[in-house]
């Protein structure tokens, strides 16, 4: 039973915190002065500490009756102030801080746009060159390339030119050596026929110097009845 009764109280505490930060909303202490954050809704209250103008706070209850309100401070401290003293807006000076703060800021922020946008231009500008460079490399390696396939078209017509040099060279070889060939018949035939005429030549020589002295003994003895 008093387990039950403490976590109804837990529950009960952890519903009223909820419903009170539910229904928080935000405040500020008036620019004109100090206010006092009391521990209750009276002056007979202890002071808690002392908020000055321009703090953020944060209502969680108001007494209409008391014409205090229930506060948290930023650092969490609860307490009561004086209702009449509680701003629905920061103060002015607190918005003119504020708006000085944005102020400062954007320059800041133009500034470093301002920077970054140099930064963007001194890389486009790097860009653009180095397209350029790289633009007049592509030229240049494309007349290269041209020199180049000129020079294997070159390199082809004298292959093609160096392989009918040699094919005509193989066909006068072969021309000569036909020649060669037919001139080395035609000494052998040259040497055959002088053979044959020597060999003609020495039987007529012997033929004659057979009958030659026949022919000279039938005229003396032919003189020789006379």
């Amino acid at each position: 039973m008093p387990n039950r009764f403490l976590l109804l109280s837990a529950c009960l505490i952890v519903f009223v915190a909820f419903a009170s930060a539910a229904r928080a909303e935000p405040a500020w202490v008036t620019d004109q002065f100090e206010v006092l954050l009391r521990t209750g809704p009276t002056t007979d209250n202890a002071i808690v500490r002392m908020l000055g103008s321009g703090a953020r706070l944060e209502v969680l209850e108001r007494d209409e009756e008391t014409g205090y309100s229930r506060v948290r401070t930023a650092g969490g401290t609860e307490g009561w102030v004086l209702t009449r003293y509680l701003m629905g807006e920061p103060a002015a000076r607190e918005q003119l801080e504020q708006l000085t703060g944005e102020l400062t800021n954007a320059a800041a922020e133009g500034s470093s746009l301002g920077s970054q946008l140099q930064a963007i231009k001194s890389e486009y500008d790097n860009a653009t060159r180095r397209i350029a460079a790289l633009e007049g490399e592509n030229k240049s390696l494309k007349s290269e390339l041209d020199r180049i396939k000129k020079t294997a078209a070159d390199v082809l017509a004298i292959d093609d030119q160096n392989k009918d040099l040699r094919q005509e060279l193989h066909n006068a070889e072969t021309r000569i050596e036909l020649l060669v060939q037919e001139n080395e018949a035609l000494a052998r035939q040259t040497n055959r026929n002088w053979f044959i005429t020597g060999a003609l030549v020495l039987l007529g020589g012997i033929g004659a110097g057979l009958l030659l002295p026949h022919m000279r003994f039938q005229r003396r003895s032919r003189y020789e009845r006379f």
